[in-house]
């Protein structure tokens, strides 16, 4: 009973820290209102990076079969490095679901989950290098400085949970190619960057699986002060809060780059009571550890559904930093990666389900581009095999929940898998069609910055009803 009346004296102490932060300043994380009502509130996008084959993975050609070893009809394509005669998929493919999609041997898992899946086929992009890709598709611009689609859902949405960031981005290790580049708020008020937590495993033991590993302060080394109390910081951030309300009156000056850098440090204070608990996934039963498998991306994938869960607004989860999916030597390592996401991503799904939140979370996974369906021969020095090159032209991303049609494939691409053929979809489009499923319409959510409004679309995206429910 002691520990329960300190308890409620503590919320009640956190609830007006919260209210006199958001008094004094003015709460940065305030929604705007809908543009029309949501399918979803939240979203985990869960990143292969590096180049996903689209032919060895979700979108079959049986020409490639039949012409394997021959030139691509229209002759040589121009790519990044040299590349020869159409190659098969050394993988078997086989029908899943009511939908009867055909998927890769090595995605078994989200093979069991096709009923729930959109398939885009025909998604293409820019550029045929990781980081412009990369920056193309986290912020709809291949050149750096611009914010992050997590940055704008933050700033459009607002945060559901005043104790957690609203975007969190989940990797082994930092930087990836691009690094903090990904998910920064750019020119949008700093609140709403992209809080970047390592979601590494080292150790894969069953014992050690839900042992220190999972320990949350070990995780999250930085989220406890060691040296003052949660009174003192208070004490600390009061004084803050004060000495800016004073000054804002002095100087009749708005600072909105302070503003929310104290913002910052009030969600990091309030942090430490709630990180501590989501981050702990030894609170899983054995079964839903089981669920997801071993591994940082089944890690990764399990804390996102609990961030989710609580409020966050998008976690996205990188496979690996660097590019752990550009597998140019040999397009058979696809297995091994496969073999990382396959059960984890399909425990996404079912978890969601399981915790009644698939209708309101839309999952987005796929990869900057894809790969040719012709072999690569000149591997920038080293040796290729039955290796394949970036392919901007034509590749396959996949949605589900979150108010989209289960079971359906939207476009597709020409006969070899090469460049997207009928209904053409950009990354721009999906962009515009996830702010439209969170209710936001994309020509709407705009920031005044260098004399312009910006937007996360630019100039373009067409939202794609085909797939909305």
């Amino acid at each position: 009973m002691g520990s329960g009346f300190g308890m409620l004296a503590f919320a009640a102490m956190l609830n007006e820290s919260v209210a006199r932060a958001a008094t004094r300043l003015g709460d940065g994380s305030d929604a705007r209102p809908f543009d029309h009502p949501p399918k979803a509130n939240a979203v985990i996008f869960l990143m292969m990076n590096g180049g996903l084959s689209q032919v060895d993975s979700f979108d079959p050609k049986p020409m490639l079969d039949k012409y394997h070893g021959q030139p691509l009809p229209g002759g040589q394509i121009a790519t990044e490095r040299k590349t020869g005669a159409l190659m098969r998929s050394p993988f078997a493919f086989q029908k899943y679901g009511q939908c009867g999609r055909e998927i890769s041997e090595i995605f078994p898992h989200v093979g069991s989950c096709a009923d729930d899946i959109a398939f885009v086929h025909s998604m293409h992009t820019d550029i045929p290098n990781h980081e412009p890709s990369l920056l193309m598709l986290n912020t709809g611009h291949t050149q750096a400085g611009r914010p992050s689609m997590g940055s704008w859902l933050s700033y459009g949405l607002g945060s559901a949970n005043k104790n957690l960031p609203s975007f969190v981005v989940l990797c082994p290790d930092m930087p990836t190619t691009v690094g903090p580049g990904l998910w920064n708020s750019a020119f949008l008020p700093a609140v709403h960057q992209g809080t970047f937590i390592s979601d590494r495993v080292e150790r894969q033991t069953p014992e050690e699986l839900v042992g220190k590993e999972f320990d949350p302060q070990k995780l999250v080394r930085y989220l406890r002060n060691d040296k003052f109390s949660l009174t003192e910081q208070r004490r600390e951030l009061d004084l803050l809060l004060e000495l800016e309300r004073v000054r804002r009156e002095r100087e009749h000056l708005h600072d909105p780059q302070l503003e929310a850098a104290i913002e910052s440090m009030e969600i990091a204070y309030r942090m430490q009571t709630e990180a501590q608990d989501v981050f702990d996934v030894r609170k899983e039963s054995k079964a839903t550890l089981d669920l997801y498998g071993r591994g940082s991306t089944a890690r990764g994938c399990l804390m996102a559904v609990r961030l989710v869960e609580r409020g966050v607004r998008m976690v996205q989860v990188y496979y690996a930093n660097h590019d752990p999916w550009d597998h140019h030597g040999d397009i058979l390592m696809h297995r091994d990666t496969a073999r990382d996401s396959d059960q984890a991503y399909a425990a996404v799904i079912k978890d969601l389900k399981s915790r009644g939140l698939f209708e309101k979370t839309l999952v987005v996974c796929g990869s900057e581009f894809g790969r040719t369906p012709v072999v690569e021969t000149g591997n920038g020095g080293g040796s290729a095999r039955n290796g394949r090159d970036h392919n901007p032209f034509g590749f396959t991303l996949w949605l589900a929940g979150g108010g989209i049609r289960g079971g359906i494939a939207h476009g597709t691409t020409d006969d070899f898998g090469f460049k997207a053929q009928e209904k053409p979809v950009h990354v721009n489009d999906l962009h515009a069609t996830i702010l439209h499923l969170l209710g936001i319409d994309h020509t709407k959510l705009t920031y005044h910055y260098s004399g312009r409004d910006f937007r996360l679309t630019d100039v373009a995206g067409v939202v794609q009803h085909d797939w909305i429910a």
